[in-house]
């Protein structure tokens, strides 16, 4: 701040009046590791007409911006300071009544000494640590300033600040906040440790995390057309993470952008309204859509779109707690085709249950990842944990409702982002 003060009079002069001034974090996790800044405005303007007193003819000489400066920032402060040395002669006093001569080797609830500056400090239980910090913080940037306040007969003593972790240490607790597990933080400090450059730049060093993430996270990328015969993909996952309306996303998505020949099947018969749903997308986008409930019909479905690029299968939402039903999803896919499963998970979900659906799911052979509902998330770092410890590729990330927008293949690069709080 006090920089700041000096660049402000250089810039704007020595009559420069300092209109606010905020300490401000950088944005993203990267910032957790550099230094904060200060934004302070200031304004050249004349300094405000004071009044007198009626009847007072003299003309007394305007204040300067240093006295109002002064004023304004350290009046305050006194008169608080005074009120706080009130409190301890209060403290004093009934001590005294208390007992005249307290017991040697214990502690007083307010003791006095003289610290090295020449001020005499008092630990006052009634100040919190967090204004002892702001008191000691404020108090010496202007003890040189002050000569026409006298210096507080007291100042609360601060304890040593802990040794510096180091960059690696902060990115670790960055990383930590931003909800990437231990395992996944050791493989990425590994890594950032590995790719050391010669520099400990802020920047260099965030540049180099980056690339860590980005080599560590595995996407397998946007779905691939075969040249004999359809890519049939099929979309499964808990009720409510937005399979339907991800089919309709990558129907028009394929239709929109690669003109590709596109077929709809359901087998969600159970959910209320979910036929008509996806019955109003494939009408919109002019797709066909079969309706199936048993292997055989499936099976019938697939068979009868051979011909066409891409058919997607929007499946029943399950509890990862049925296993039943989930059974009974397995042996609904048993068909005689070999089909690619992406497990749909919604962001906004506890790891903890991230791990049970992935688990539950495990019966059905899934290949791929889908997290949906990025929009409606504040904390990405799941997304990298579930994918290293389940060995299981990101194929797409969806962020809202709007189709085909809201939806994109995912991508290492796109992850940093997120995790990095730059996406």
């Amino acid at each position: 701040m006090t920089e700041a003060l000096r660049m402000v009079k250089t810039e704007l002069g020595p009559d420069a009046m300092i209109i606010s001034s905020t300490k401000e974090k950088r944005k993203g996790l990267l910032g957790f590791f550099l230094k904060p800044v200060f934004r302070v405005t200031a304004t050249v303007g004349p300094p405000p007409a004071r009044r007198y007193p009626v009847g007072q003819d003299e003309e007394k000489p305007e204040d300067t911006t240093r006295d109002e400066f002064r004023r304004s920032m350290l009046e305050p402060l006194a008169r608080e300071l005074r009120e706080l040395r009130s409190k301890v002669d209060t403290l004093f006093l009934k001590e005294e009544v208390r007992s005249k001569e307290p017991p040697a080797g214990i502690a007083s609830e307010a003791s006095e000494k003289e610290t090295e500056s020449g001020f005499r400090d008092f630990q006052v239980s009634g100040i919190s640590e967090e204004r002892r910090h702001e008191l000691n913080s404020i108090l010496p940037d202007f003890r040189g300033e002050t000569s026409g306040i006298a210096r507080p007969a007291f100042l609360p003593s601060v304890p040593e600040a802990p040794p510096d972790p180091g960059q690696l240490g902060r990115i670790s607790a960055a990383l930590h906040d931003a909800g990437v597990g231990e395992a996944a933080i050791l493989a990425l400090v590994e890594k950032v440790k590995s790719s050391e450059t010669g520099s400990d730049e802020p920047e260099d060093l965030g540049k180099r995390l980056k690339a860590a993430v980005e080599s560590t996270v595995r996407c397998c990328g946007t779905i691939r057309m075969k040249r004999n015969g359809p890519r049939i993909v099929a979309l499964v996952g808990p009720t409510g993470v937005g399979k339907t309306t991800t089919v309709a996303k990558l129907a028009a998505r394929f239709t929109v952008g690669r003109k590709a020949k596109i077929a709809l099947v359901t087998i969600d018969t159970f959910r209320v309204g979910a036929v008509e749903q996806l019955k109003t997308y494939s009408r919109i986008m002019g797709l066909p859509l079969e309706v199936a409930s048993t292997p055989k019909e499936l099976e019938m479905a697939i068979s009868n779109h051979s011909d066409k690029d891409l058919i997607l299968i929007d499946t029943v939402g399950r509890s990862p707690k049925d296993y039943e039903t989930i059974e009974n999803l397995k042996e609904m896919l048993s068909v005689p085709f070999s089909i690619e499963t992406h497990l749909c998970v919604a962001a906004t979900t506890r790891e903890r249950e991230l791990r049970s659906i992935v688990e539950s799911f495990s019966v059905l052979p899934i290949s791929r990842l889908l997290f949906t509902k990025l929009d409606e998330s504040f904390s990405f770092g799941s997304i990298i944990n579930l994918q290293m410890e389940k060995k299981l590729p990101l194929s797409f990330f969806t962020k809202g409702q709007r189709v085909p927008e809201d939806i994109e293949p995912a991508t290492s690069k796109k992850v940093a982002e997120l995790v990095l709080g730059e996406g």
